[in-house]
């Protein structure tokens, strides 16, 4: 086109654009741009593909679509969570063993995913380094991640509920409600006086049932073994059997267990060929928990055990017990006190005490910082051992 006709042209395309000019200077640009602020999310996951795979969700929706394999290899299910936590500990330790400052820390991750709904598959994952406070409930496996625990619970009816585990750290008593509502930090009152009768025994293999019999009754059954090794029920192996009937009331509640364990080392191996050797426990727990201004929570356990492979009879009862406050509204913390038997003691021994108090502080959104100070008698020429803690956890 020669250079004349294009000159030509200029004027009606610009008769053209006007109409759109004029109707642009109407517009309101501000409310245009605030639109686009308020109401358009844009994340890192805003540009990229859908995909079109459809992830499994509570209600069982994709379970028999044509696809298989109908997870992305990114996305989580719908159903899982995790939850994240991160201890520190430094400290001072008199007496005992050792006299040193020690600074430990952990770290686990607890995985929960449901598949009906009302079922739930648990794993637990654990790493740390805190080999220096035993009294302490962390984790020390030298920095390795390990898993601690697999369980898969499923009700069963209306009022039954029944669950398996696998890994060191699932229990017998899993479904177990036992009533202590005492917030431990010193792991010998974790257990509220019951060191044997709440079935923990750490084998490998937990089964258990808990019935709902009404009014805040309920039953539990537990079993532990090594199926892993060894065999469930073979007579070469460690089987743990227990049960557990409890109350839980607004402010009262009370509980009685009974365990029957075969006597083993520490590494859960029978101490006897045969099989024989067998200790029975019967743990008693309640709490009190008034809704009174100022006033503690009270939290008890006794238990009493019989180890049918001692000979002397002045030696085969030993017993254990517990007693601790806790107040949960004292500033922006808890504050808590216990006192204790530091393990179960023969019948016509003198008990080891041992003494704890505690202040959780919520020191922000996900973080606690608990002072603790505890006390612990130790037999013949070791001396007793005293520690002051700072521990600090994060949750998120």
């Amino acid at each position: 086109m020669k250079l004349f006709q294009k000159l030509l042209l200029a004027p009606a395309a610009l008769g053209l654009f006007a109409p759109v000019v004029a109707n642009a200077n109407e517009s309101n640009f501000r409310d245009v741009t605030s639109y686009s602020q308020d109401q358009v999310q844009v994340s890192l996951d805003t540009f990229k593909p859908l995909s079109s795979k459809n992830p499994l969700l509570a209600g069982g929706e994709g379970v028999n679509q044509s696809q298989s394999n109908d997870f992305d290899v990114d996305t989580f299910s719908a159903t899982t969570t995790a939850g994240f936590t991160t201890n520190f500990a430094i400290g001072k330790q008199e007496g005992g063993t050792t006299d040193p400052v020690i600074s430990n820390f952990d770290w686990e991750i607890a995985l929960s995913s449901s598949f009906t709904g009302n079922d739930s598959l648990d794993v637990v994952m654990q790493a740390g380094h805190s080999a220096g406070y035993t009294e302490l409930d962390m984790t020390s496996n030298s920095k390795k991640v390990t898993i601690d625990s697999i369980t898969y619970s499923i009700p069963l009816g209306d009022k039954v509920n029944a669950f398996a585990g696998f890994g060191g750290g699932a229990a017998g008593s899993t479904l177990y409600n036992t009533a202590c509502v005492y917030g431990a930090q010193a792991d010998t009152f974790s257990k509220c006086g019951v060191s044997a009768a709440n079935l923990d025994e750490g084998l490998g293999v937990a089964l258990g049932a808990n019935f709902d019999l009404g009014n805040g009754f309920t039953a539990a059954l537990g079993y532990e073994g090594q199926g892993s090794t060894v065999g469930l029920g073979a007579k070469e192996s460690t089987d743990a059997l227990g049960g557990q009937l409890a109350y839980t009331g607004d402010s009262f509640g009370a509980s009685v267990s009974w365990a029957n364990i075969e006597n083993h080392s520490a590494t859960n191996v029978v101490t006897t060929g045969s099989g024989d050797g067998q200790t029975q426990s019967i743990g008693f727990n309640a709490y009190y928990q008034p809704d009174l201004p100022n006033f503690p929570s009270i939290s008890a356990g006794l238990e009493t055990n019989h180890d049918d492979s001692v000979a002397n009879s002045l030696r085969d009862e030993t017993s254990h017990y517990f007693i601790g406050l806790q107040w949960d509204e004292i500033g922006d913390g808890t504050l808590g006190a216990a006192i204790g038997s530091k393990a179960p003691y023969a019948e016509n021994a003198d008990s080891l005490t041992m003494y704890e108090v505690f202040y959780s502080y919520n020191y922000a959104d996900g973080i606690t910082l608990t002072p603790i100070i505890y006390s612990k008698d130790n037999s013949g020429s070791t001396a007793d051992e005293t520690g002051v803690i700072l521990k600090t956890t994060f949750s998120y």
